[in-house]
C-alpha cells in the first residue's frame, strides 16, 4: 500500500519524538521513501543524523539553509511529497498551522502542502483538552486535515 509513496514526516518538539523514529522506520519498511522535516526544538528530542540515517535523506530544520536559484529546499520538499504526516504535533505545531503561522521549517511546509495531512497529536492531557487547542484541531479538521488521535499511556 505504500510502496512507492513518497512521505514527508514532520516532528514538533516534543518527548513523543523519540516514537517517530521507529516510524520512520516502519514506512520504509514498507516500500515507502521518507523525508524528514523538523523543528529546532524537535532536535533537542532525536539528532538530525539519526533522522538522516534512519531516513536515508537529508533533514530539514531550518527556512534559510542551502537555498537554490528557484526555490527553497523545504518549500519544494512539499511538491514532492504525496502525503505528510506530523507526529508528533505539538499544541504550539497546532496553533501554528490552524493560524497560518510560517516561522519555521515545518510551520511553512505545512502551509505550502496541499495534500493529504495526518496529524498525530502527543502532549499532556490538560493541554490537550484546553479549549483553544480543541478550537484548532476542530478547525483543521474542518479543512479536511486528518487527525491520529492520542491514546494513553507513558510519554
Amino acid at each position: 500500500m505504500l510502496s512507492g509513496k513518497k512521505i514527508i514526516v514532520g516532528i514538533s518538539g516534543g518527548i513523543a519524538a523519540y516514537k517517530t523514529i521507529s516510524l520512520i522506520r516502519l514506512l520504509i519498511k514498507e516500500g515507502a521513501e521518507v523525508k524528514v522535516v523538523v523543528t529546532k526544538n524537535a532536535l533537542e528530542f532525536v539528532t538530525r543524523l539519526t533522522l538522516e540515517t534512519i531516513s536515508k535523506n537529508k533533514v530539514y530544520a531550518d527556512v534559510f539553509e542551502s537555498p537554490d536559484i528557484y526555490t527553497t529546499e523545504h518549500i519544494s520538499l512539499t511538491d514532492w511529497g504525496d502525503i505528510f504526516i506530523v507526529a508528533p504535533a505539538t499544541a504550539n505545531i497546532i496553533g501554528k498551522y490552524a493560524n497560518g503561522i510560517a516561522d519555521d521549517a515545518l510551520s511553512t511546509s505545512l502551509l505550502a502542502y496541499d495534500k493529504t495531512i495526518f496529524i498525530a497529536s502527543a502532549m499532556n492531557t490538560k493541554m490537550y483538552e484546553n479549549s483553544s487547542v480543541q478550537k484548532n484541531i476542530e478547525y483543521l479538521r474542518s479543512n479536511g486535515i486528518s487527525f491520529i488521535e492520542p491514546t494513553e499511556g507513558a510519554l
